[in-house]
């Protein structure tokens, strides 16, 4: 087969143009042309599937996905699902993402180590549906933290969905594992959360040398980070030591703000490709 053509689309091609009717040609993983209703040229072994006007979209990208964050009371309930069964579980939810039109995925988080790599190299290899993923780290948060379920007459073991690192050569080390293990994302918690009211979601809970230190171990790596960032004074850290992707900024100041700003400007300035910041409630 040389190509599939779609035809007779209502075509959404996501740049703000109305949907127009047309015929979209895709050879591997590239669309080779869109024209209108029969005008594509095609070869003889070209696979044609008939729309019948149906429409006709760029796949959807989640930028902030948590494939192994399943339906559940509490997050308690993640690390007493064992890694085989979550495993299964989190292939069934990437077919879910895929079948409601997401292709690509930027893991958030997974819930236990190595579950993400996993299911990015099974999806890449075709064992599996489901979207192309970057597959994050567990998040990496202090004691007391966001995810730390520790309490001191259980010992919950190794299935904990977050790792609580303190100071910076806890979290060098735990960022140096998650890249031996092959993560894209190194996932940081330097804020507190609604989730954690001891710890609220306005205070920031990671020093500058423990954001420092993980962000070291990615560039060194080759990787990216991203920061649950609600606080004024996390978001301000991003900014001072290049953490690559944020979430939520909730509680950023006229600071963190002027900072964000000054930051997209120097990119626009720099270049029109590379970093992209995503921010999300």
């Amino acid at each position: 087969m040389s190509g599939l053509l779609f035809r007779d689309a209502r075509v959404l091609n996501g740049s703000g143009r109305e949907p127009f009717a047309g015929d979209v040609l895709v050879r591997g993983n590239r669309i080779a042309e869109i024209g209108e209703p029969g005008k594509v040229t095609i070869e003889g072994n070209t696979e044609i599937i008939d729309c019948a006007g149906a429409t006709l979209m760029p796949g959807l990208v989640e930028p902030h996905a948590h494939l192994s964050f399943l339906d559940a009371a509490t997050p308690h309930a993640f690390s007493a699902l064992p890694p085989e069964e979550h495993l299964l579980a989190t292939l069934k939810h990437a077919r879910l993402y895929l079948d409601q039109g997401f292709t690509s995925c930027f893991s958030a988080a997974a819930t236990k180590p190595r579950l993400d790599v996993v299911v990015r190299d099974a999806i890449a290899a075709g064992d599996f549906a489901g979207p192309r993923l970057l597959a994050a780290s567990l998040q990496l948060t202090v004691t007391g933290g966001v995810g730390d379920l520790r309490e001191r007459h259980l010992d919950p073991g190794e299935a904990m969905y977050t790792r609580p690192c303190d100071g910076p050569l806890e979290f060098r080390k735990a960022a140096r594992e998650a890249c031996r293990d092959g993560i894209d994302i190194l996932k940081i918690v330097p804020s507190g959360d609604t989730s954690t009211p001891t710890m609220p979601s306005a205070q920031a809970l990671m020093t500058d040398d423990e954001v420092a230190a993980v962000c070291d171990i990615a560039r060194r790596h080759g990787r990216r980070v991203a920061a649950h960032a609600r606080s004024a004074e996390s978001v301000k850290q991003w900014l001072r030591h290049g953490v690559e992707v944020i979430y939520h900024a909730t509680y950023a100041d006229a600071e963190a703000r002027d900072m964000l700003e000054e930051q997209e400007r120097s990119h626009l300035r720099r270049t029109s490709v590379g970093r992209h910041l995503y921010a999300s409630s």
